[in-house]
């Protein structure tokens, strides 16, 4: 019942994961389709493969945020 719906109305996306800031995964909220953004910046379905790279970007995008908010702490500032 769930994809005649999609088929009709088309498929209801909703984002189910924030990867980085420009990626994101998204499931449709009726059959539950899931999708990432490729590298070219397009829809593309979630497979196994894309899951893992979306794993290890997130893993690499969030160090980043924690090596990049750390350094901001040890800053000094001058003020005039």
């Amino acid at each position: 019942m769930k994809s005649i719906h999609c088929k009709m109305f088309g498929h209801d996306y909703q984002v189910s994961r924030r990867v980085t800031n420009h990626v994101k995964e998204f499931t449709c909220k009726n059959c539950k389709k899931e999708l990432t953004i490729n590298s070219s910046g397009k829809l593309t379905e979630l497979t196994p493969k894309f899951k893992e790279i979306n794993d290890v970007l997130e893993r690499i995008h969030t160090r980043r945020l924690m090596r990049l908010t750390k350094q901001k702490g040890d800053l000094l500032v001058f003020r005039h």
